[in-house]
């Protein structure tokens, strides 16, 4: 699960408030919100040969966000899609490529908190790299961590935002841990998702998945419920307990970065036959079939 350096991305361009700047090079203010606060919002892409799989949905996701944090400026959908296809023609990419797009509330004129200190902005970050699928499709080994994800009268996990220290916390007890990735809880102890992931269950031919309380409104996610409904797989969207996680037949987890994978153990407790399931395997394939012939052009030829 350790992600590891791809020499493709050695010289990497990297697009910030539309001007193209080496990797090693690249650098946003100190006095941006980005650093000050983590004041800034984002969305994670997936390229498949020249078309960007629900950009509009992806974007619209991060104008929402934007908004609920009251930035004062917020670029189109237009002027958004050009700087991503300007990065990705200055770096010859058209497939198998990952980008991380950061909006920033921009910079400030003086260190501090208040977004009125805020004089220029934003600050659009788009990062292309050659990046394939992060998970292991043989199987994902998760364990519960500690920390919860927050719910809305904490802070709405609805905003799409850079402020992930909880989620990097619970990583780092996977890693201690020895597993790929940590299960994260919310407040009322039902499961919300990973620490980077949504995730599914299959209980006696039934997929599920919590509700979006302490997790965010994936785009992946609606896309597996929409393939539900299209080959008439029985669903739920509920909450779900740790005892349930632990007695399913089936487990996957769900996410831009690493597609659809099975989750083979949890808590050291095998999930199922600890391999791909039949209902995940199907959801997969049709998600594959999706991405081949969906999706807006982002690259010519």
């Amino acid at each position: 699960m350790l992600q590891k350096f791809d020499e493709r991305n050695r010289d990497l361009l990297i697009n910030i408030n539309g001007k193209l700047i080496h990797r090693d090079t690249a650098g946003v203010s100190p006095f941006d919100s980005v650093v000050q606060g983590g004041d800034a919002v984002w969305e994670g892409l997936r390229v498949y040969e020249g078309r960007i799989f629900r950009l509009l949905e992806h974007l619209d996701r991060l104008r929402s966000s934007a908004l609920a944090l009251a930035f004062q400026e917020i670029p189109s959908h237009q002027e958004i899609t050009d700087e991503i296809r300007k990065t990705l023609a200055a770096n010859q990419m058209r497939d198998g490529v990952h980008i991380r797009l950061t909006l920033t509330r921009g910079e400030k004129i003086t260190s501090g908190m208040d977004p009125r200190l805020n004089v220029a902005g934003p600050t659009l970050i788009v990062l292309a790299e050659h990046k394939s699928p992060v998970y292991d499709k043989t199987g994902v080994r998760l364990m519960t961590s500690a920390m919860r994800r927050s719910t809305p009268d904490v802070l709405d996990p609805n905003i799409h935002h850079n402020n992930l220290l909880n989620s990097i916390l619970a990583k780092i007890q996977a890693n201690l841990a020895g597993v790929d990735d940590a299960l994260m809880l919310d407040s009322q102890g039902f499961v919300a998702e990973t620490n980077a992931t949504h995730v599914f269950l299959v209980v006696g031919g039934v997929v599920l998945t919590p509700r979006t309380v302490a997790c965010p409104e994936g785009i992946t996610r609606e896309v597996v419920l929409e393939l539900c409904r299209e080959l008439g797989v029985p669903h739920e969207v509920r909450d779900i307990s740790t005892t349930e996680v632990y007695r399913a037949d089936e487990m996957f987890c769900t996410g831009t970065m690493g597609e659809l994978a099975p989750v083979v153990e949890v808590d050291g407790r095998q999930i199922g036959q600890a391999t791909l399931g039949e209902t995940t395997r199907r959801l997969s394939e049709a998600f594959s079939e999706l991405t081949a012939r969906e999706g807006t052009i982002v690259v010519d030829g």
